[in-house]
């Protein structure tokens, strides 16, 4: 059975070398077509289904997060390739199928090709790019939550978030050794992926880690002094249930 394969790339240098290894070393792999940029790659990836689709991680337009939340109703393996660093990419990565460092090594593509063989076989009850997207979104395997940055991603455990503030299609996110990163993305898109692991969005602007909840302060709808010193406002609409969860 021959293994279904896309290239996304920007660099035309790394789309050629990683097709000649493929069709030297991999023999299971038969190579579909090749993308330069996010859009492309995303109309690539509907018009073919392919089984599995080698991915940059920056590229024009985008990055892989949006090519693979574009796609995410149709089941493939995604392997990263970047130039990032070994430890960054293992946290980024804790779900991918696998990851592959530029300038790509013969031994670990055939590693990848072969484990990707494996978990083909073993059919998942689950779609491998819905998977790989519910794990970068909330953090399934140890609670931890991909940021895309404008140079590349980073990672935070939920546990280190103490409040995160909206601002139109920015989200300013606090953590607990009084660090921010700011985020291209809307607050309502976070209240979704924190639900129910121990965020409440408590006011149109703010979404809080409530073991982070220093004190209360009354009001109409009150105001949150958090454990790094931030107040939050609460909305009235907000207040009971807030209360319910303090009572």
């Amino acid at each position: 059975m021959k293994i279904q394969t896309l290239i996304i790339d920007d660099e035309t240098a790394c789309r050629d070398t990683l097709r000649n290894y493929l069709e030297k070393y991999c023999a299971d792999v038969q190579i579909l077509g090749e993308a330069q940029d996010v859009p492309s790659a995303i109309e690539l990836i509907k018009s073919t289904k392919p089984d599995l689709v080698f991915l940059d991680v920056e590229m024009p337009f985008g990055n892989a997060f949006d090519v693979l939340e574009a796609t995410s109703v149709q089941d493939y393996e995604a392997i990263f390739v970047t130039a990032f660093s070994e430890y960054a990419i293992k946290a980024l990565n804790f779900s991918a199928s696998y990851y592959l460092l530029k300038p790509v090594d013969i031994d670990e593509l055939v590693k990848a090709v072969d484990k990707v063989k494996l978990q083909m076989l073993h059919h998942r009850s689950q779609g491998p790019t819905r998977l790989l997207m519910d794990h970068v979104k909330a953090g399934m395997a140890d609670q931890k939550l991909v940021l895309p940055m404008s140079n590349g991603f980073d990672v935070v455990t939920l546990k280190d978030i103490v409040n995160l503030e909206g601002g139109g299609n920015y989200t300013d996110i606090y953590l607990k050794d009084n660090r921010k990163k700011t985020v291209t993305r809307v607050l309502k898109h976070f209240e979704d992926i924190l639900e129910g692991k121990g965020f409440m969005r408590v006011h149109k602007s703010h979404i809080v880690n409530l073991d982070c909840i220093a004190s209360y302060n009354r009001g109409r709808g009150g105001s949150l002094i958090l454990s790094n010193g931030r107040e939050v406002e609460v909305s009235p609409a907000k207040k009971e249930e807030l209360m319910h969860l303090f009572q």
